[in-house]
């Protein structure tokens, strides 16, 4: 019997996203948070939209490093996310694709097993690398190449994996250790430092990162731009800060003149703008001795066997939450192009929605009639348990 809808899970360190393939995703919010206003009440996932006041979040998180360590969180996001309140789901009756980070433990990869199965009663369950599923959503799009490179940039960590015939080049795949999570840390530091103490504001400094900084496309240049006064300085700008009354997110505006007064709380936005993202270029900024991403997209494709090269120079592309700074994409391809040998073309794809594009190969995937090969039916957990989780999913 073939289902009509597949349940997909994301399982991101900072969101979720979720839903029946036959649907869109639901981005949620991959946390417990509570609020200075409202000290009895924890918010999971989504229901932060009903806090009334998101200044001094203090966030629970699943994830540390990219690795899922708090399961007692995730149950409870988990529970809130299969509910009512959220997206039902009859596990009985519909297949699971659910998502983990590439060389994932044995001992996380059991558990995950061992929940879905008997905690849900799953009776269809796939798990995969998220990063498959960016591979396969751009092999069905793009004429299906043969080799691509899948650059997936989140919230802990960014990943390079070079992908030949649909299988990951193990001996390529290259971590970077920086992620948004690190870029909205820097940034809260240099505010600190600079102008208000914002340590405990990380829901608002997330917000602020996300609206206001960009990728630079000459660093150096910027920075004299950055230096300079009056209007010669097209950088600096005013965040206004929500004050969760009026306001419920901040904006970017102009610099206010002397004479002019604001209510809200501004914060002054200047070179942070544009040297907060470049730590992904540049991780040893802050004194992590790794390469920043072109230079890993190169090293990881200088891995790969001599015939693939051309064609995974061709196929980058990039995914995940950061990826979304403005000029991200020209960045990674102008550098990329330095570092090519000039007869090799460069072809760098942005996806058309970095953050849920795993979750849409998913729901490609899932339309794959040889889906449920991939899968394992609860009979067989049963029959045979966790040992063929292992053979069947290549993690």
């Amino acid at each position: 019997m073939r289902e009509t809808a597949c349940y997909i899970l994301d399982n991101g360190g900072y969101t979720a996203k979720v839903g029946f393939s036959s649907d869109s995703p639901k981005i949620v919010p991959n946390c417990i948070m509570k609020a200075k206003s409202e000290r009895r009440r924890a918010f999971i996932g989504s229901q932060i939209d009903e806090c009334r006041d998101a200044s001094g979040l203090f966030y629970l998180l699943p994830f540390q490093k990219g690795f899922l360590v708090n399961w007692d969180t995730q149950k409870t996001i988990w529970d809130f996310i299969f509910s009512k309140d959220c997206t039902p789901v009859n596990f009985s009756e519909t297949p699971l694709i659910v998502t983990e980070p590439l060389f994932n433990f044995v001992a996380i990869q059991e558990a995950m097993t061992e929940i879905f199965f008997e905690e849900y009663e799953c009776q269809s369950l796939l798990r995969i690398n998220a990063t498959d599923l960016c591979d396969y959503h751009y092999r069905k799009t793009h004429n299906e190449p043969p080799c691509c490179v899948v650059v997936d940039s989140g919230y802990s960590y960014t990943y390079i994996v070079p992908y030949i015939n649909g299988k990951k080049y193990k001996e390529g795949i290259r971590r970077i250790e920086i992620g948004g999570k690190v870029l909205t840390n820097h940034l809260k530091e240099i505010l600190s430092y600079r102008q208000l103490n914002v340590m405990d504001e990380t829901y608002v400094i997330n917000q602020v990162k996300e609206d206001s900084c960009f990728v630079s496309q000459d660093f150096m240049g910027d920075m004299k731009i950055a230096r300079k006064t009056g209007s010669e300085n097209t950088i600096v700008k005013d965040y206004v800060l929500p004050d969760y009354t009026t306001l419920r997110r901040g904006y970017l505006r102009d610099i206010v003149k002397p004479d002019e007064e604001l209510e809200q709380q501004t914060l002054r936005l200047n070179n942070e703008r544009f040297s907060v993202p470049e730590l992904l270029f540049s991780p040893s900024d802050i004194g992590i001795t790794q390469m920043g991403i072109p230079e890993a997209i190169m090293h990881s494709i200088d891995s790969c066997p001599e015939e693939t090269k051309a064609c995974m120079l061709q196929n980058i592309v990039l995914c995940g939450g950061n990826t979304l700074f403005p000029s991200f994409k020209d960045r990674v391809y102008k550098e990329v192009r330095a570092m090519a040998l000039d007869h090799l073309d460069v072809n760098v794809t942005l996806a058309d929605n970095p953050i849920t594009y795993a979750w849409e190969g998913g729901k490609l995937k899932f339309k794959d009639p040889d889906f449920y090969s991939f899968c394992m039916t609860k009979e067989e957990y049963e029959e045979e348990g966790k040992a063929l989780s292992f053979e069947r999913f290549d993690i």
